[in-house]
């Protein structure tokens, strides 16, 4: 069955809740029927208004545009929901344009994000808390102001704007962490011989919502005497327990293709290294040994993703022929397979974790099909300029809901 075309102006329109949709510049791009309602407004006030021209400031709130539309910038650098506590925002009363009636409102804002994972598009919600903040307590509602209920509302005001300030220092730590992590994550990447490879881009980018920490790896070694290692990895999980683990497996990667310069063997023992390692079990990982001399890529495959070999001509082969089960899966050891594979000069290795090509509902055939498709029409490109068009054209360059590694060689 053809999925049926959906009218998505009919659908807001529909919805019982008041919300603006705003492009990148903070202008309003739509407002829906219950939004009109709610505030007494017609499209044609709103719609092509930047958001602090269509709500000016009032008497009685003179910096609350200001306050709401900082929300917004929060959502456009953060790319993530912004919230605003209850703020008083006047209204012109019904065939009197001239007087103002008291209206307290609260907001949601939340991103839409493009291909690139900039912020397109902002959905905004609005919601009337004058009834609340009129009652002297939660649930009276039909109580006519007066003293108490003024001062009631002055303290759930007061309440609000600390819970504004708690809200502001909880996301200037959050900042703060996330500098800390980030640093984690660049130490435990660090790839000392990667710099002497110019044809070698590498990419990480973290689950949308993780610390910036997760449990995908990848690696470059350089071997005598001009040979060169590349790994990459995914440890099950997210978050500073997957990161260790990962950190762990890398590291006894790293120094099993050193000292055996097989990627089947150094495969191996990392298996048996990883059975002593709380979390390593079902890890995947490929590793591949690039002689240059010979032009031959030799790799073993523990349950990943095989990598891609575009050739000059636009043809592909998969790396496919060495692989087995993830780390652990057997209960007992078994020798690991090895195969290899002959490029000629020009050609582009690229691999990968699950994160760049697996999508919900969807079969990982489809997944490696896009990937394909995009590596022969961007294959002439740098290997930098490569990696982020592939990044952009499989949607994931803004994050997705796993982690992506990537590493692309020009050999």
């Amino acid at each position: 069955m053809a999925p049926a075309e959906i009218d998505f102006e009919e659908l807001f329109d529909a919805a019982p809740d008041p919300y603006l949709v705003l492009d990148a510049d903070l202008v309003i791009r739509y407002a829906n029927r219950a939004y009109l309602e709610i505030t007494g407004r017609t499209r044609g006030e709103l719609v092509g208004r930047y958001f602090s021209k269509a709500f000016p400031d009032t008497p009685a709130a003179p910096d609350v545009a200001r306050d709401f539309a900082a929300s917004l910038q929060r959502v456009l650098a953060s790319r993530q929901p912004d919230s605003v506590a209850p703020l008083r925002f006047d209204l012109p009363v019904a065939d009197h344009p001239d007087e103002l009636e008291e209206r307290w409102w609260s907001g949601m804002s939340s991103p839409v994000r493009g291909q690139d994972g900039s912020v397109k598009w902002i959905i905004a919600r609005a919601e009337d808390v004058t009834e609340f903040m009129r009652s002297s307590a939660m649930g009276e509602f039909t109580r006519p102001p007066g003293t108490q209920t003024a001062g009631s509302a002055a303290r759930v005001y007061a309440r609000s704007r600390d819970l504004e300030q708690l809200n502001e220092q909880l996301r200037q730590a959050h900042a703060h962490e996330r500098e800390v992590v980030l640093a984690l994550q660049e130490v435990m990447l660090r790839s000392p011989d990667l710099a002497r490879h110019r044809d070698i881009a590498v990419r990480y980018l973290p689950a949308t919502g993780s610390l910036n920490v997760c449990g995908d790896w990848y690696d470059v070694v350089d071997l005598p005497p001009d040979r060169y290692a590349i790994a990459v990895g995914d440890v099950v999980g997210h978050g500073l327990k997957a990161a260790a683990v990962m950190g762990m497996l890398r590291s006894a990667l790293s120094a099993a293709i050193r000292a055996v310069p097989s990627p089947a063997q150094a495969l191996e023992v990392l298996g048996l290294y990883a059975r002593s390692v709380d979390g390593a079990l079902a890890t995947t990982v490929v590793k591949v040994l690039i002689d240059p001399r010979s032009r031959l890529i030799i790799y073993s495959n523990a349950g990943h993703p095989p990598p891609v070999l575009l050739h000059s001509d636009g043809s592909h082969d998969l790396l496919d022929q060495a692989t087995d089960p993830p780390l652990g899966a057997r209960p007992d050891h078994v020798p690991r397979p090895q195969a290899g594979l002959s490029y000629a000069r020009g050609d582009i290795l690229v691999l990968y974790t699950d994160g760049l090509i697996e999508r919900r509902g969807e079969d990982i055939d489809a997944g490696l099909t896009r990937l394909t498709d995009a590596l022969a029409q961007h294959g002439t490109l740098p290997a930098e300029e490569l990696a982020d068009r592939l990044l952009a054209h499989l949607g994931v360059i803004g994050g997705s809901r796993d982690d992506v590694a990537l590493v692309v060689v020009r050999l």
